[in-house]
């Protein structure tokens, strides 16, 4: 029997895979700093001037997460950052530690730097014991010194 690594991969969300997808969950001590699968899909839909991009995440064929991210908005609105936020990151509480989070955050900006004008990519993040700061700065995002919505505003130079 082998022990490869998993290979991660960013997979549409179609009908077929939805409810796995939503079944997903954080620990209870981290959904206080980021919303569910099911609400961020409405979230996405309610707001198409936001430019919502979204994938499963999987590790091999078992969707293990989420990703959400605003792909380029073109209108000004002070409820949004961008024009690319990351708007959602979420790996399930039975997967994490295995660098799942870290490998959906590279397809995620390799995504971004198909676009010409993706310079920055800006995300927030709530403060307390359960915060995914850490992870975001270990991951090279810096703090811009601004806060969004009662969140630290980091940013990622995609250069």
């Amino acid at each position: 029997m082998t022990n490869a690594t998993p290979t991660v991969s960013l997979r549409e969300i179609t009908s077929a895979n939805r409810s796995a997808v939503e079944a997903l969950s954080v620990t209870e001590v981290q959904s206080d700093y980021v919303t569910g699968i099911a609400d961020s899909l409405v979230e996405a839909a309610e707001t198409p001037d936001a430019r919502p991009w979204y994938r499963a995440v999987y590790a091999d064929d078992e969707p293990v997460g989420f990703v959400m991210l605003s792909d380029g908005i073109t209108v000004a609105n002070p409820e949004y950052l961008g024009p690319y936020y990351l708007w959602r990151l979420l790996i399930d509480q039975r997967h994490q530690g295995r660098g799942y989070g870290s490998a959906a955050l590279r397809l995620a900006v390799e995504h971004l730097r198909s676009r010409a004008d993706a310079r920055v990519l800006i995300t927030s993040v709530g403060q307390g014991p359960a915060s995914p700061g850490g992870f975001y700065l270990r991951q090279g995002f810096r703090p811009t010194g601004a806060v969004h919505q009662g969140e630290l505003v980091l940013e990622l130079d995609l250069s």
